[in-house]
């Protein structure tokens, strides 16, 4: 019996740009990984068969998540906050990190369960969990 391997297929910027057309899905959407596996036989494996979406924050989103980092963290002026920046590398505690949740729950209006708390590690999580929770409070 011959055994299947799989193959990896990623859309890039194409597909960002076809979602960001997209009238249905104009509300700044984009895709930050888009990754499929498929058998050797051009079809979908049941086995092996993986599809993931995960939508990045909105820019300016990130920005203001960084610019509370930062102040939070009392980081010198000039230092660099991206999105895989992770709290721990910053100088952070935990002290530190409920103390940024709660800048970020106040900036923004919203109420982060203490358990979505401790999974935020970086900058582009806590991003991604308040647009999520914007949304959600947006659509109540």
């Amino acid at each position: 019996m011959a055994t299947l391997s799989t193959a990896s297929v990623r859309f890039g910027s194409s597909l960002k740009q076809l979602l960001r057309s997209d009238p249905v899905t104009r509300r700044n959407s984009s895709v930050k990984v888009l990754s499929m596996d498929w058998a050797r036989n051009g079809f979908p494996s049941l086995r092996s068969f993986r599809f993931r979406v995960c939508c990045a924050a909105k820019p300016e989103t990130i920005e203001k998540v960084c610019d509370i980092v930062k102040k939070q963290l009392a980081l010198p002026e000039g230092s660099v906050v991206t999105p895989d920046s992770k709290f721990s590398a910053l100088g952070a505690d935990s002290l530190d990190t409920v103390e940024i949740v709660m800048g970020l729950e106040e900036e923004f209006g919203i109420s982060v369960e203490e358990e979505s708390s401790q999974n935020i590690t970086t900058v582009q999580e806590a991003a991604d969990l308040i647009e999520k929770l914007v949304q959600k409070k947006a659509d109540a």
